[in-house]
C-alpha cells in the first residue's frame, strides 16, 4: 500500500466521521475561527468567515451521499 492509498483512505475516514458527527465539526469550526480571529487581532475577520463558510460546507450531512472529487488532471504529453 503507497502513502498516496493510505492517506486516502484517512480522509475517507475523516469525511465518515464528520458525517456522523456535522455538528460537533461545525461546533469545532466555530471555535477555531474564532480563535484565529481574536489572535489576528479580528484584522481577517471576513477571510476567516469565508474559510469558516468553506469548512462548514465542505462537511457531508448525515444521510447524504459523498460526492467524489474530480479527477486529476492528466499530465501534458512529453515529446
Amino acid at each position: 500500500m503507497s502513502l498516496i492509498d493510505t492517506l486516502k483512505g484517512l480522509v475517507g475516514k475523516g469525511k465518515a466521521a464528520a458525517a456522523e458527527n456535522p455538528e460537533k465539526v461545525e461546533q469545532a469550526v466555530d471555535k477555531a475561527g474564532t480563535f484565529i480571529d481574536e489572535k489576528t487581532g479580528h484584522k481577517y475577520s471576513d477571510k476567516i468567515e469565508k474559510g469558516k463558510e468553506a469548512a462548514k460546507n465542505a462537511i457531508p450531512g448525515e444521510g447524504e451521499p459523498e460526492t467524489p472529487p474530480p479527477p486529476a488532471p492528466e499530465p501534458p504529453a512529453q515529446p
